[in-house]
Parts: C-alpha cells; sequence; structure tokens
C-alpha cells in the first residue's frame, strides 16, 4: 500500500508548486554565486528551503525535512553574516538541491524518501559547525580536439560579446568562411534521453557521492522519470482565459437559440428579405464567435517558454564548472508564449544545444584570453514571436565553426561523397552535422564524442513541423535558430490536386508555385530536372511518390524544401491556402500521412508527410493502394 494512501493530491499539489520553488532557488543560487553579498538573494533562498520544508513536514517526509532544514539554517548563517560563501561551500549547496530533487522523484513514485546522502549531510553539518569545506576534487578538462590550428580571431576586448555581428549573420548576411573548429554537438543518446529532467542531472564537480537511486554520469532516476510523465497531463491556466471561454459559450448558446427560431419561421414559410437578412446575420455572429472561442481555448494551452527556460542555468552553470570554464546563460524573451505540448518536446533539443553551447562552443579561458576576448563566455537563450511563428535562438561568443572542415570531417566518415561535398554551400556545409553519426571529436568523454545529439535535434524540431538552421562567423561565435508554429493543432497548408484528389502539403516547406513547361526539362543523372534561378532542381511527381500510375505529365510545380533538400513537387493542379486543424490516425495510419483535415465542403483530405515521402523514393508508398479516396 502506499506511503500516501488518501493523499495523492495533497501529494501531487505539493511536488508541482515545489518542483516551481526549487528552479526558481536553481536560478537564485547560479545569481548568488556571481553576487556572494547579495542579501535579497540569500533571504529568497531561504525562503524557499522553509517552504519547501513546510510542504515536506505536513506530508511526514523526515528526511526531506531533515535536509531542507539544514541547508535552510545555512542560508540563516549567511544572510547574518556569520558564514562566508565560498565555491566549496557553494558545493554543498547545490548538492543539497540536487539532494531535494531526487527526494521529489521518489515522492512522485508515492514512497517516502530515502535519506540524503551521508556526504551531503555531513558537509552542511560541518559547514553549520564552523568547520572549513573541503575543496572540490580537480575538474578535469574536457578532453580536446587533436591540435589543430585556429584562425586568429580579431581582438575583441569589450566586456560583452559582438551580438550584433552575430545577429546580423542571423539575419542572413554574408559570413567569412569559416576557419575555426566547429561547435559540434555529440552528446549521447542516454543524455538526450535524461534531458528534461537534467536540471540537477548534471554532474557538478563536487566531492559529494551520489546517492543509490542515481544512475551513473547524473543520468534521472526511474522515480524521477515517472515523476515527470505525472505532470505531462496538468495546464495551469489563467482564470481570465477560462471565463473568456465560458462568456464565449454563452453567446454561441445565445446565437444558437436566435438560429433555432429563425430557422421554425423559415420553415413555417416566412422568407421574405427581413427574414433571411436575420439569418445572414446570426450565421456570420456564430462565425465570429466560433473563431474567438477558437481563439480563446487555443490560449488556454499556450504557456510561458520561461517556465522551461528556468531549468538552464542552472544546468550551463555546473557543466561549465565541470570542464573549467567561466560561462554565464543570458536568457531573453523568457514572457513568449508556446504551446504546452510543445515546451514539453522542446526539452530535449534546448538541452542539447545549450550542452553544445558550453562544451564545444566557447573556448577555455585561457585560449580567450590568447584571442583578446574576455574570460567570461555568454551563451544567450531567446525566444520571440514573429508572425505566426515562433524563433527561439541559442547563440554563444565562441569559435565558430568551420564548414571547409565540417565538409571533410564528413567525408573521412563516409557520410558524403567527395564529389558531394564539392557542391555543397556553406550553409548546407553547417547543416551536415546533422547527419547521424556526425563528430569532430577524436576523444569520447562523458560529455561528448559519440557522434549522437546533434541528428536527434533536427528530428525533434521537424516532429513539431519546425526548422532549424546554422550561422556562424569565425572567432566571434556560433547562433542556431528554431523556428516553429505558433502551435501544433492548427497548421497552415497549401492544397494541390492529383486529378480531382485534393492533398495537403505544409505551407512551412513550400517556397514558391511555378507553372512546369516540358520543353524546359533537362535529364541530369537520368533524372529530371529543372533550373530555377541558375539553381538546379530535381522534379519529382507527387503522383510517383504516392505509387499512382502517371496519367499525365504535371503542369504545375511546388518548390519546396525541407532540411535536407530542396525539389519541384509536380502537381496537377491547386485548390487554394487554407487553415488546417489536424485530426490525428490513430488505428490506421499509411506512410507519409501526418494526419487529415477536413474542409469547408466537408471533404476529408490527407495531410502529407514530406519527409517519409521522400524516404520511400523509389518505393510505392502506402498510399499507393488508396488510389480512389473516398472519406465522405
Amino acid at each position: 500500500m502506499s506511503d500516501f494512501a488518501g493523499m495523492e493530491d495533497l501529494l501531487q499539489d505539493f511536488l508541482q508548486e515545489a518542483h516551481d520553488l526549487l528552479s526558481d532557488v536553481d536560478n537564485k543560487l547560479v545569481d548568488l554565486e556571481k553576487s556572494p553579498e547579495d542579501r535579497g538573494l540569500l533571504n529568497d533562498i531561504f525562503r524557499g528551503f522553509h517552504t519547501v520544508k513546510g510542504g515536506a513536514g505536513f506530508l511526514n517526509a523526515t528526511e526531506l525535512v531533515t535536509l531542507c532544514h539544514l541547508t535552510e539554517n545555512l542560508f540563516d548563517r549567511l544572510r547574518n553574516g556569520e558564514l562566508e560563501l565560498t565555491p566549496e561551500l557553494m558545493d554543498v549547496i547545490m548538492a543539497a538541491t540536487k539532494g531535494v530533487r531526487d527526494m521529489f522523484g521518489e515522492l512522485a513514485q508515492m514512497v517516502q524518501p530515502q535519506p540524503a546522502d551521508p556526504h551531503v549531510l555531513a558537509a552542511l553539518q560541518g559547514a553549520l559547525s564552523g568547520e572549513h569545506v573541503e575543496a572540490a576534487a580537480p575538474v578535469a578538462a574536457a578532453p580536446q580536439v587533436a591540435a589543430e590550428p585556429l584562425a586568429t580571431a580579431a581582438p575583441i576586448v569589450e566586456g560583452e560579446p559582438d551580438w550584433s555581428t552575430l545577429h546580423a549573420a542571423v539575419s542572413g548576411q554574408s559570413a567569412t568562411p569559416a576557419a575555426a573548429g566547429p561547435a559540434v554537438e555529440v552528446i549521447t543518446k542516454a543524455e538526450a534521453e535524461a534531458a528534461p529532467v537534467a536540471t540537477a542531472a548534471t554532474a557538478a564537480p563536487t566531492p559529494f557521492g551520489r546517492r543509490a537511486t542515481d544512475r551513473p554520469g547524473g543520468q534521472p532516476t526511474a522515480a524521477r522519470r515517472a515523476e515527470e510523465r505525472s505532470r505531462e497531463n496538468t495546464i495551469r491556466v489563467d482564470t481570465a482565459r477560462l471565463d473568456q471561454v465560458l462568456n464565449l459559450s454563452g453567446e454561441i448558446g445565445l446565437t444558437k437559440n436566435r438560429l433555432t427560431s429563425l430557422r421554425a419561421d423559415i420553415l413555417a414559410g416566412k422568407n421574405d428579405s427581413e427574414t433571411l437578412h436575420a439569418l445572414d446575420q446570426a450565421v456570420s455572429q456564430l462565425d465570429l464567435l466560433v473563431s474567438d472561442l477558437q481563439n480563446s481555448v487555443m490560449k488556454t494551452r499556450m504557456q510561458p517558454i520561461g517556465r522551461l527556460f528556468q531549468k538552464y542555468p542552472r544546468i550551463a552553470r555546473d557543466l561549465a564548472r565541470q570542464l573549467g570554464k567561466d560561462v554565464e546563460l543570458v536568457l531573453a524573451g523568457e514572457e513568449t508564449e508556446v504551446d504546452k505540448t510543445m515546451i514539453e518536446d522542446l526539452a530535449d533539443p534546448l538541452i542539447h544545444l545549450i550542452r553544445n553551447a558550453v562544451d564545444h562552443g566557447v573556448e577555455m579561458p585561457t585560449e580567450r584570453q590568447a584571442a583578446g576576448k574576455p574570460v567570461k563566455s555568454l551563451v544567450r537563450l531567446e525566444a520571440r514571436q514573429e508572425g505566426d511563428h515562433i524563433m527561439l535562438i541559442i547563440a554563444d561568443d565562441g569559435r565558430g565553426m568551420s564548414a571547409e572542415r565540417i565538409r571533410a570531417k564528413a567525408v573521412d566518415k563516409g557520410l558524403i561523397s567527395e564529389e558531394e561535398a564539392n557542391t555543397l554551400d556553406e550553409r548546407q556545409s553547417l547543416n551536415l552535422i546533422f547527419l547521424p553519426g556526425f563528430s569532430t571529436k577524436t576523444q569520447i568523454s562523458d560529455v561528448s564524442g559519440r557522434g549522437v545529439g546533434m541528428d536527434v535535434v533536427k528530428t525533434n524540431i521537424q516532429k513539431l513541423n519546425g526548422s532549424i538552421e546554422i550561422r556562424s562567423e569565425p572567432g566571434k561565435g556560433s547562433v542556431f535558430l528554431i523556428s516553429l508554429p505558433l502551435t501544433l493543432a492548427i497548421l497552415p497548408v497549401l492544397l494541390v490536386l492529383l486529378g480531382d484528389q485534393p492533398f495537403a502539403l505544409p505551407l512551412s516547406l513550400v517556397r514558391e508555385i511555378l507553372p512546369i513547361e516540358q520543353d524546359r526539362i533537362q535529364e541530369v543523372g537520368g533524372k529530371e530536372t529543372l533550373v530555377v534561378r541558375g539553381e538546379v532542381l530535381p522534379v519529382i511527381s507527387l503522383a510517383r511518390l504516392l505509387g499512382w500510375p502517371l496519367e499525365r505529365y504535371p503542369e504545375y510545380g511546388v518548390l519546396m524544401q525541407t532540411a535536407e533538400r530542396s525539389f519541384i513537387l509536380g502537381v496537377d493542379s491547386f485548390a487554394g491556402r487554407d487553415d488546417a486543424v489536424i485530426k490525428s490516425l490513430e488505428d490506421f495510419r499509411p506512410k507519409g500521412v501526418a494526419g487529415v483535415t477536413t474542409l469547408s465542403n466537408g471533404q476529408i483530405v490527407l495531410i502529407l508527410d514530406m519527409k517519409e515521402l521522400l524516404a520511400d523514393l523509389g518505393q510505392h508508398s502506402d498510399l499507393g493502394s488508396l488510389r480512389a479516396l473516398d472519406f465522405a
């Protein structure tokens, strides 16, 4: 029987509040390390541990109470000036917060937490007794890439990185061909799985032992995973938004009653101009109200991305300290709202990119000094809304990436041929780091070197109907740009026709629409191509992708661009643009179909998954058996 029988709701409420509180404490600890005399921070952290202790006491979680009580007393001494905050003492405090989070994981499994790491408890008690806290074990620097000369970067003598240069790169301005070592992500697959709960799981350079419930490498316990899963089905909604939904529902009910009355009048033979005008007004009113209701319901799913961002300063701090670097993570746009399900799926890609920036992007302090840079490196994580898309920017002021070296490494590993490498421009060369198995590391560590990670980043972003781009400037740093739709529930699509059958293509992949003139088609390597503004692009018939017989040559082409390639999709005609409300196919999902949507005339249309269709190019898709699609 559970240790908390009859207290499940109370326990879940405690865990949700305590998690948010502890994340806030983690961020304040990172700030406190920079300003150890800040009494405001000391008081806030003290109150955080005191609040958690109070809730734990109500739940009779004795071991959690003990750990919080010791840490709370430590901060009471610090804020009263009785103790000095040293780096060694900060390591003890960070280990204590990790212990608290571990106990949250055990509570999520409805069992009382085990005692904290005895080394942590002893260190806390020793610090409270005035004993000197032992220094942490020496931090081993991350294994370096085989010695290779770096391009001499222009000296940067200011205290801040040249963000304007990086943002110029973001805007698509030309960058000098890179000659510095690439900042390439090579996180292990296990770390990718650990990412969503890695706030306190990242191994910190402390002398304290690991709890018995921890897995090697700072990966999350089964308890913590179960806890994260239990929290995925809940969402906090502002009551003002719920009030708006309620009000709109009431107005829709009144409009429905008006339509019912008008319908009765029309059936009774009253079809004068006044009645028809009233009907037209009621239908227009209903259309407006339903649109407002849809927007309001969508907003209830929107959450500030800051709830995700707040996990990362602690992660960046711990990893930087482990690697012997001085790195500050700067957050911006935390108030930007994103679909809740999207926030959960962004955890993996963002943790990869932040760890990549700290491990590979920024240089060691001595290397930065030699290049005329400030010793402290800055990594920027920013979110902003641009039209119907969300932009996420992960930028560092490190060494940048070399397109030439990336191409050479990809050829050396057999990922691409020499001929293919010679045809790649700088943007395409930088994108090679997303290939599975790509890595520039010559040694494997617990942080990197296995060539797993960046392909996971790209795959996860594509699952969200998003895209990722890279901009890099030698000696200045690198910028990763992630573009995401505002919501996953509504997808802008282009409706194309194959014969009389419509299909929906994600509008985010469409660059332009153009006519196909057969006399302009050229064969290159046995494949049909078309030259568009000097760019040679393959022409692929949608009928061929679906495994349908080619009854006539396509009259129109849709120039499409995925993360891997650009091509022209041949279609017969177009049926317009629409904002598709996506319905998933759970019981029967043909390969190459992302979902279905319903048109205004009631017809059901398949939304095509271009990535899956292109992966099966040369083979018949599962749609080949659906020659006559009729879902009515």
